[in-house]
């Protein structure tokens, strides 16, 4: 059996290694804050892509910290009455709930865009 392929740095493990001496990691969670409702520009997605032909919704462009994408999700699935997840700033709702999504995060305050 063969190795999987490497298509990218990402898939390396996010390792950096650079050969000057005065290079200061810099990573883009430390002082990361969540925008306000107002602020934040969600989408909504409908994909089956990648999952067995399993139909699930997509919220991705939430910026903020993970505490607070894992209250919205929890908030999402409590209100749709589904399961789902919530990682990598995109929460994934089991199911086809872009409407009724839409329709609790406008209420919410969110500006959110059908796509």
């Amino acid at each position: 059996m063969s190795k999987p392929k490497k298509l990218g740095l990402e898939d390396l493990g996010g390792f950096v290694f650079s050969t000057n001496e005065n290079f200061k990691f810099q990573s883009d969670s430390e002082n990361k804050e969540t925008l306000p409702k107002k602020d934040q520009r969600l989408e909504a997605h409908f994909s089956k892509k990648g999952r067995n032909g399993k139909i699930v919704t997509l919220i991705k462009g939430f910026v903020g910290v993970d505490e607070d994408l894992q209250v919205l999700a929890k908030m999402l699935k409590t209100k749709c009455g589904v399961g789902g997840s919530a990682k990598d700033g995109e929460i994934i709702i089991q199911g086809n709930f872009r409407d009724k999504i839409i329709e609790i995060l406008n209420k919410e305050g969110y500006s959110v865009k059908r796509v």
